[in-house]
């Protein structure tokens, strides 16, 4: 059974930063693309960044500039660094992962880990 387990949130102030970590656990072939989602109370998922297998990153223009997406293939595990937090930046991160197992290719989705930034 795949896995994606995230960590790193936690409250921090305005100006602030935070590192999430996405580890994918299980058998595991390969794992294709990786990202990270955000949702705020009463807003909708909004993609904040993801990275190819390769290494290739793409942003929201949002947080371009201040949150850097990478990946450790060896380790299944993928990182968001943010810098200069926002109060809007406040919300749960999730993260997703197409992954080859052994059974199919699927996305996979972590449980979320709460970002919450004070003013």
């Amino acid at each position: 059974q795949v896995q994606l387990v995230e960590s790193g949130g936690g409250l921090v102030q305005a100006g602030g930063s935070l590192r999430l970590s996405c580890t994918a656990s299980g058998i595991i072939f390969s794992i294709n693309a990786m990202g990270w989602y955000r949702q705020a109370p009463g807003k909708q998922r909004e993609l904040v960044a993801s990275i190819s297998s390769g290494g290739t990153p793409t942003y929201v223009d949002s947080v371009k500039g201040r949150f850097t997406i990478s990946r450790d293939n060896a380790k299944n595990t993928a990182y968001l660094q943010m810098n200069s937090l926002r109060p809007e930046d406040t919300a749960v991160y999730y993260c997703n992962a197409n992954i080859r197992s052994n059974i199919a290719t699927l996305t996979y989705r972590g449980q979320g880990t709460q970002v919450t930034v004070s003013s």
